[in-house]
């Protein structure tokens, strides 16, 4: 099977978990950019919206213990991989109850218990982490793997180079994974990356594949084929995913018209919406009806609900709390 081909042989329920936990991703995420209209959100929030295959496709082929970091877009990668709900709600409006106490907000949700060891809203900036804690693994004699999503905006860090260099060297467990979604915060990547972006990586002696990013079905059979890899001593590995963000860079980037066109946001929307091409894949293989889709729909949907009443009824963490967990 070849990165660019979807595995026809998936097993049933791992199929209908994929299309469950997208959807929550979704449902998440517009109710995140509700928060922030209805101005009970601090700061802004980059939605995920449109990428949910990646995450979700990328997580589904890990391990509760396997480590993942994250990027200023993370919502959609903490959720898919394993966090929960209404902690995730808490942390956006920044109260007690969430996963760094409030403190972390939208950009900065981290989840070790899960293996998430967090967001960063520096481009490129968990590069590192990732390779360090693959590097740790590698010391300690594990085969855990560590995967770091990052944009293609980092592309243009020299962080990523420096620890490539070093996780090829060392043959490292890290698989490095690239959301293109086409767009550096308002500009189109190719006015800003040179090149093929796959020779990047091979540079270094990096096994590099390229993914159709909105098909989650192959990026779970990608992701499996290189982590396994990792895990066998194999080294490191770079995974371009190719896709789109729906909506704007962050939730304030609301007219588009100067740098995008309506028609290539339609077209996206129409004809590429992850959600439905594997729901589409699903009925298709008969492994769900359209009445099981929308049940699963509503399920999330409640799950939402109830995640967000927790969280908007959850304290703010007192005053004298402020400088705790604070370090410099």
């Amino acid at each position: 099977m070849t990165a660019t081909e979807s595995p026809a042989h998936i097993e049933a329920d791992l199929a209908l978990e994929m299309y469950r936990r997208m959807t929550l991703i979704r449902l998440f995420e517009e109710q995140a950019n509700e928060l922030y209209r209805s101005a009970k959100m601090p700061g802004l929030t980059h939605l995920y919206i449109g990428e949910e295959a990646i995450a979700v496709g990328v997580c589904s082929a890990l391990r509760r213990d396997d480590w993942i970091t994250s990027t200023h877009r993370g919502h959609g990668h903490c959720l898919a991989k394993g966090a929960e709900v209404g902690r995730m709600f808490a942390e956006l409006l920044g109260k007690e109850a969430g996963y760094c106490s409030g403190k972390g907000g939208s950009m900065h949700i981290a989840d070790h218990e899960h293996g998430n060891l967090g967001a960063n809203a520096i481009v490129g900036g968990s590069t590192g982490i990732a390779t360090g804690a693959a590097f740790s693994a590698k010391r300690r004699g594990t085969d855990q793997v560590a995967v770091c999503f990052f944009g293609e905006g980092a592309l243009g860090q020299g962080l990523l180079y420096e620890v490539m260099n070093m996780a090829s060297l060392w043959a490292l467990p890290v698989v490095y994974v690239c959301e293109n979604n086409q767009y550096n915060e308002y500009t189109h990547y190719l006015e800003a990356t040179a090149g093929d972006i796959l020779t990047r990586p091979r540079a270094f002696g990096i096994e590099a594949q390229e993914v159709d990013g909105q098909e989650v079905r192959a990026v779970y059979g990608a992701t499996v084929e290189l982590v396994e890899r990792a895990r066998r001593g194999g080294g490191p590995a770079f995974l371009l995913c190719n896709t789109y963000r729906y909506h704007g860079h962050h939730v304030g980037d609301v007219d588009r018209a100067y740098y995008r066109s309506k028609d290539e946001e339609e077209l996206w929307r129409g004809e590429r919406d992850p959600l439905a091409l594997h729901g589409g894949w699903l009925t298709e293989h008969e492994l769900a009806t359209t009445d099981e889709l929308d049940s699963i729909a509503a399920d999330a949907r409640e799950e939402i609900t109830t995640g967000l009443a927790f969280a908007l009824d959850a304290p703010f963490p007192d005053a004298s709390r402020v400088t705790d967990d604070v370090y410099a």
